[in-house]
């Protein structure tokens, strides 16, 4: 693998551990600034909204301008957006660096996967974005434990501090090793980008990375309550447990990638339907927890075994039929995944509070996993 997919991936870490951190943060900042918890919850959505909204529409503004002095300056965006949360005096200013660093997430994850894929030869292209998202994986594991650790013994905002100066050593590493002259899309009016949004190969392409996310954050959202109160598993075996799973969640992105790489729809069917095989298993086994620890690794190693295919079919698809919108496709894929997240997460939510139980969630995942397997067979035969 090209040396540049390695500075893609350094980054891609700092930027998920800016992501996922907040949830940890959540208790601390509410408390600094007396307002409740659900109030700080607006930081994690106004993150999403960054990622979601502002990540298209900058990688549709940018079309033009080249590739590598794109990521530097997104890096560079990143950077203020976690320099500003650092020094952040009240709330307010606090929303707007996360939707600063929302923004610089959707474009440089999505523009980097489409760099990535085209780094390497055919065969090669999902590996390569699976190297790439290792960085977000190895954050769930390493830097959000870290990032909560420090920001719960020195402040929140040493946390983001330390996450603006790694950022800026990513922004050097992308510096050095990217190269010059990245093979950019062909040239597109600015009308034209947006027109993958009316392109029905697309919408489907973008509704396996929102149905599968939703099933798999469905779940994941509230595991630890399912472990503790279904599973019988105390408050540190369940922090062995994350651990276990962020583990399982590397080791598939890779194996993903793997393969990804010849037929990412047909692969995705496969994965899809181990998910929705765990899923409907969770609902009967996981007060057992032998059997639950199983079903909780093959959660994770399969859940994100699906994103490196998930991505570059994505591509894939517009290259097939709107040449010159690969980055925004791959932009608009990443806001793909946050909207799946927030799906999921949210109608748990509202299941647990209707008093349907904490296993009602396990069969919202099966359902949504059961909808992303019909997707990619429409999908895979609209392409025959």
């Amino acid at each position: 693998m090209p040396i540049a997919i390695w500075a893609l991936t350094v980054s891609v870490f700092a930027i998920g551990t800016t992501e996922v951190v907040m949830i940890g943060l959540l208790p601390t900042i509410a408390k600094e600034f007396s307002i409740g918890i659900a109030s700080t919850g607006w930081l994690v959505t106004s993150y999403a909204i960054g990622v979601a909204i502002g990540g298209p529409f900058v990688a549709a503004f940018t079309n033009k301008i080249n590739r590598k002095r794109l990521l530097i300056t997104i890096m560079l965006l990143f950077v203020v957006g976690n320099g500003l949360a650092s020094i952040s005096s009240n709330f307010s200013l606090l929303i707007v660096a996360r939707i600063l660093s929302g923004v610089a997430h959707g474009v440089f994850v999505g523009i980097g996967a489409n760099i990535a894929s085209s780094m390497v030869s055919k065969e090669k292209r999902a590996t390569s974005i699976a190297i790439m998202f290792t960085g977000l994986t190895v954050a769930m594991v390493t830097g959000v434990p870290l990032g909560t650790y420090i920001g719960q013994q020195f402040g929140w905002r040493f946390t983001f501090g330390g996450i603006a100066v790694i950022g800026f050593l990513c922004l050097l590493a992308n510096q050095l090793w990217l190269p010059k002259d990245i093979e950019k899309g062909a040239p597109i009016r600015l009308k034209d980008q947006f027109k993958v949004l009316g392109n029905k190969s697309m919408l489907l392409g973008f509704s396996l990375t929102l149905f599968s996310f939703a099933a798999l954050f469905g779940t994941f959202t509230f595991l630890s309550p399912l472990l503790e109160n279904i599973s019988g598993f105390t408050e540190n075996q369940i922090t062995l447990i994350l651990l276990l799973y962020g583990v399982a969640v590397a080791f598939g992105n890779l194996m993903g990638g793997k393969f990804s790489n010849k037929k990412p729809a047909r692969t995705l069917i496969l994965l899809f339907a181990i998910l929705f095989i765990a899923f409907g298993l969770m609902y009967l086994l996981l007060p057992y927890r032998n059997t639950a620890l199983i079903l909780v690794a093959t959660m994770g190693f399969i859940g994100f075994g699906t994103v490196p295919g998930m991505q570059l079919y994505v591509i894939q698809l517009s290259e097939k039929y709107l040449a010159g919108t690969e980055d925004v496709a791959s932009v608009l894929n990443i806001s793909a995944f946050n909207v799946g997240i927030a799906l999921g997460s949210s109608i748990g939510g509202m299941l647990i509070s209707e008093s349907l139980g904490l296993l009602s969630i396990t069969l919202m995942s099966a359902g949504f996993s059961l909808m992303a397997i019909v997707m990619a067979i429409i999908s895979i035969k609209r392409e025959k």
